[in-house]
């Protein structure tokens, strides 16, 4: 049966982007095994930036909660407690990838763990003892994280930030069918979605 490959541009670091992958779940569950969703990395903040201030950062995140109200699926609230500001984009996708390096499976509850973790708990999953305690909270084994490819992820995160933007993705989330060069930047509503992948799907089958 014929299928479709729907790439998607993400950053752990995006408040939008754990909205737009709630709704592609959804949309994957209505088609079935006939779509398949391939993640890869935005760096929004590609290099470390120590030493950010808290309270500028705690301001900031006041704005999810309108991103919160777009999707009631992914709850997030403004960051409490004194963990973070996270200081860049990198670790929690080199993570993700040493997931999903594992199986289809671990790399989903690890990418939903971090979301989660990241804007509904105030962890910052840029800091290595936190990404371990998440990598266990997944139900992955500690000696898998001891041997994830760090270098080899990081350079597959990078690359797929520069393929990204050579596409003319400007922001994330962003989604293209994988024969395609065209890119479809933003959180789109979930009927969106649903309708232009059926459609993708019938061109499949035809």
């Amino acid at each position: 049966m014929s299928g479709v490959r729907l790439v998607l541009y993400s950053d752990f670091l995006c408040p939008w982007c754990w909205n737009a992958a709630t709704r592609l779940a959804a949309v994957q569950d209505a088609l079935g095994p006939a779509l398949a969703i391939e993640f890869r990395s935005y760096l929004l903040r590609a290099t470390p930036q120590p030493g950010r201030d808290l309270e500028r950062f705690r301001a900031y995140t006041q704005s999810w909660l309108r991103v919160a109200e777009d999707e009631p699926r992914a709850p997030l609230r403004p960051w409490v407690g004194d963990a973070g500001p996270p200081s860049h984009s990198l670790p929690p996708h080199v993570v993700a990838k040493g997931a999903a390096a594992l199986s289809a499976e671990a790399g989903a509850a690890l990418r939903d763990r971090l979301f989660r973790a990241y804007f509904a708990e105030s962890r910052d999953i840029t800091d290595d003892a936190t990404l371990r305690a998440l990598w266990r909270e997944a139900g992955l084994a500690p000696a898998d994280y001891d041997a994830i490819d760090t270098a080899a992820h990081a350079r597959a995160a990078r690359a797929e930030h520069a393929e990204a933007q050579s596409l003319g993705a400007t922001g994330v989330p962003a989604v293209r069918l994988a024969d395609q060069d065209f890119v479809l930047v933003g959180a789109q509503p979930e009927a969106v979605y649903l309708r232009w992948l059926t459609r993708a799907l019938e061109a499949a089958r035809a």
